[in-house]
């Protein structure tokens, strides 16, 4: 990952990456279903370490907050940003580790599979 694909902005709680921004675009072109929706995401309980990841597409509610990369928009509820402050969102499309990939300065532990952390 490149500082040109990231779009730096202090007071963001997430950072999406140019890579990602397209990819979430594209899913939301592709399916019907999104159409209107943006991107969230979030934490839950869960996971082998305690806390894992969510992503969905999703309506903005109450006390989300909003941001935008590259022209995506992307929504946090407060609780997750506690846990997310600081953490960039990346797409690969290689061979290897292709999908989403979450890097949190904030995660003490991850699990293998990078779906899971510990504070």
């Amino acid at each position: 990952m490149s500082e040109t694909t990231i779009q730096p902005v202090e007071s963001n709680i997430v950072q999406l990456t140019r890579p990602a921004a397209e990819r979430i675009s594209e899913l939301i072109e592709k399916n019907e279903e999104n159409h209107g929706k943006l991107f969230r995401l979030f934490i839950e309980e869960g996971g082998c370490s305690g806390i894992q990841y969510g992503m969905t597409f999703d309506e903005e509610r109450d006390g989300d907050i909003k941001q935008n990369f590259f022209g995506t928009d992307v929504l946090v509820d407060s609780f997750s940003a506690e846990y997310l402050k600081g953490s960039v969102v990346d797409f690969n499309d290689g061979l290897n580790e292709s999908g989403f990939k979450i890097t949190n300065p904030n995660a003490k532990q991850s699990c293998g599979c990078g779906r899971s952390f510990e504070t």
